[in-house]
């Protein structure tokens, strides 16, 4: 009996720590934050140490209530270093409310309508002759493709941003971090 018990007892932890590394395993880290895939977009980005300004651009634009919404959608978050990136004072100009019409346009830019993980996108990629090409929320065309081991975003530009981190999952789509802003036409 004391043998049984000792098998319950062994059982009963295995599935605790099993339950513990499955919810490790949804929950990705992104600027010192947990992102939780039962919260929105917005709702996880907030907590991100490393998208403050994103988050006060999409404040600014007035895109809260859309990135909160049913989606889903696939965004490419550009970090603050991404944005850092920018001409000096370009997102300070920006912000201004009589920029709103460039900040939205930019933003939407960064936002696919659907749920696009990075084995889809190198998938679609590798069936298109090694990349894909992905209709943004703004309207115009963004390029996916793998290179080096690493999945890259191709703006209408020619401007290039590196998926840092891929596959935060959210309850409402996914988001890829990306180090560069990417610019349409």
């Amino acid at each position: 009996m004391h043998t049984i018990k000792r098998i319950a007892i062994a059982c009963l932890v295995l599935l605790c720590i099993s339950t513990g590394s499955s919810f490790a395993a949804d929950t990705v880290m992104v600027g010192g934050a947990a992102m939780y895939p039962n919260k929105t977009i917005v709702e996880n980005a907030v907590n991100s140490k490393d998208h403050t300004t994103l988050v006060a651009a999409v404040k600014a634009a007035g895109l809260v209530d859309t990135l909160n919404s049913k989606g889903p959608f696939t965004v490419f978050a550009p970090t603050n270093e991404a944005f850092a990136k920018l001409p000096a004072g370009k997102v300070e100009t920006l912000v201004k409310p009589e920029h709103k019409a460039d900040l939205t346009k930019i933003l939407t830019y960064h936002v696919v309508s659907g749920t696009h993980t990075a084995k889809q996108l190198m998938d679609d990629a590798n069936m298109h002759g090694g990349k894909v090409m992905l209709k943004t929320v703004q309207g115009e065309a963004l390029t996916v493709w793998l290179h080096a081991g690493k999945l890259w975003v191709e703006d209408a530009k020619g401007g290039k941003a590196a998926i840092t981190i891929a596959d935060v999952m959210q309850s409402n789509g996914v988001i890829h971090v990306i180090d560069t802003v990417l610019m349409p036409k």
